[in-house]
């Protein structure tokens, strides 16, 4: 997938695409047309960096109903030729979902549309899912045929089958149609159902990977062959290491660490790092963290950011004024396990990372953490530039709950737009903050704590700013 064009962040389009809350307030002041052009637009196009982490549907599905918006377009989108030619999740999944909240919330046009749709469209086993959560019990299996039409009665699709009820996200659809007395539903489904467990089970029987009684070097062959195929196995074969290495293997392991082969030289920074505390690691590590081999020195900087200890944070502070990757790991050590002293570290790092990288860098996350963990307060300008142009939700969830503590004025800014927020933690954090003297934040609350798709997280925090033993609202 490539990464979705972000508008600006003082437009319409630019502040829904990022679920900002600002974005469903202007939308509701916008003209109704324009604001529908926009969401539609974020709905058919996934804005999400990375969808797997990100919210946005149940924001989109909140906007179409006070839009009191159709669902036509999206059918539309579903419907396209273009379905069964790209058939990825990223062009399918985010509509499916807003549908399933509206579905929930009693739009029985985006259910309809749901199950045209697992009927006959490609990405039929997300619509499934959130059938499966929303639908009847006469809805699902009216679903049943069209759905094991996909499969052909023959060895190949009996265990594409198989395959599929095993690894299916929501089993209730599953299990309604094997209680189906019908040879062709019934029948081949308790059959999948049946091959599905003994296939899970003869995995179970056949495991993979090392074995007691596995030498240092045998680990060391098995994360070897691992990267051959393109599967970075240095984690787990730490672990291993620590399972089958003893004393007298340490200066196997060091000298690995110091000149083996990548696999082994990853896998034994690994393990020297984080599952024995090897003092002589770090060393290895700055070493390891200069080699041109990206994947060593990958590692390096991963396997030091593993670590525990005040030896690792007092290394952390000598390192963090280079200017490589392991210079920026150090001082996202300092963010998260430094203390006051470190302020002025931590500090310069986040503004070095915005400036140098912009405002979605991955550098940010614990470098914005720890200005809240170390409450730096002349970090909050940097803070509220982060959090109004980075395009990743997520990000801008961990700036809020760092400007609580450090902008005087996040409860009556910032903190009143998050409980429009796309992200349930950041509506929690501006439950908790918001001050309730603006009259759309008594309004807002009292929504949040009376809608049955809320988070149980955002309206605990809820109730904690209007239950009975709270201040009034």
């Amino acid at each position: 997938m490539f990464d979705p064009f972000i508008a600006p962040s003082g437009t319409l389009l630019g502040l829904l695409q990022r679920g900002r809350g600002d974005g469903t307030l202007h939308a509701l002041a916008a003209p109704r047309s324009e604001a529908l052009a926009a969401l539609h637009h974020c709905v058919l196009s996934d804005p999400r960096h990375d969808w797997q982490v990100e919210n946005r549907s149940l924001y989109y599905a909140r906007l179409y109903l006070d839009l009191d918006g159709g669902v036509e377009e999206i059918e539309r989108h579903l419907s396209d030729p273009e379905d069964h030619l790209d058939t990825d999740d990223s062009r399918t999944g985010l509509a499916l979902s807003v549908l399933g909240h509206l579905a929930a919330y009693g739009r029985g046009d985006a259910l309809a549309v749901l199950r045209r749709y697992a009927a006959t469209g490609s990405n039929w086993a997300w619509a499934l899912d959130e059938l499966a959560l929303r639908d009847d019990d006469a809805g699902l299996r009216s679903l049943a045929e069209p759905v094991l039409a996909r499969f052909a009665d023959d060895a190949e699709g009996r265990a594409e089958l198989a395959a599929t009820v095993r690894d299916a996200y929501e089993p209730r659809p599953w299990r309604l149609w094997g209680e189906d007395p019908r040879e062709t539903v019934g029948a081949r489904v308790r059959a999948a159902s049946e091959q599905g467990s003994f296939d899970r089970w003869q995995r179970q029987m056949r495991p993979g990977g090392p074995r007691p009684g596995w030498s240092v070097q045998a680990v060391f062959d098995w994360a070897r062959q691992g990267l051959e195929r393109g599967s970075l196995l240095h984690v787990p074969a730490a672990r291993c290491l620590a399972a089958v290495a003893g004393p007298e293997d340490r200066p196997e392991i060091v000298e690995a660490a110091r000149s083996g082969e990548d696999a082994a030289r990853c896998a034994a920074l690994h393990y020297l790092a984080a599952e024995v505390r090897d003092p002589a690691v770090l060393d290895l590590i700055e070493a390891a963290a200069t080699e041109p081999r990206g994947t060593v020195a990958d590692a390096a900087v991963t396997a030091f950011e593993r670590m525990c200890g005040e030896d690792a944070v007092e290394r952390a502070r000598r390192w963090a004024r280079r200017p490589d990757a392991l210079g920026a790991s150090a001082a996202g050590v300092l963010a998260g396990r430094g203390g006051p002293q470190d302020a002025p570290a931590v500090l310069g790092a986040l503004r070095d990372a915005v400036r140098g990288d912009g405002p979605d860098a991955p550098r940010l996350w614990p470098l914005v953490d720890g200005a809240g963990r170390l409450g730096i307060a002349c970090a909050a300008p940097v803070l509220r530039h982060i959090y109004r142009e980075t395009s990743s939700s997520q990000l801008r969830g961990r700036t809020a709950r760092a400007l609580a503590v450090t902008d005087p004025s996040f409860a009556t800014g910032f903190a009143v737009e998050c409980l429009w927020d796309c992200e349930e933690t950041t509506r929690e954090i501006a439950a908790l903050h918001a001050e309730t003297g603006d009259l759309r934040v008594a309004e807002r609350l009292r929504r949040l704590a009376a809608d049955p798709a809320e988070e149980a997280e955002v309206q605990s925090a809820v109730r904690s700013r209007i239950g009975p033993d709270a201040p009034a609202v």
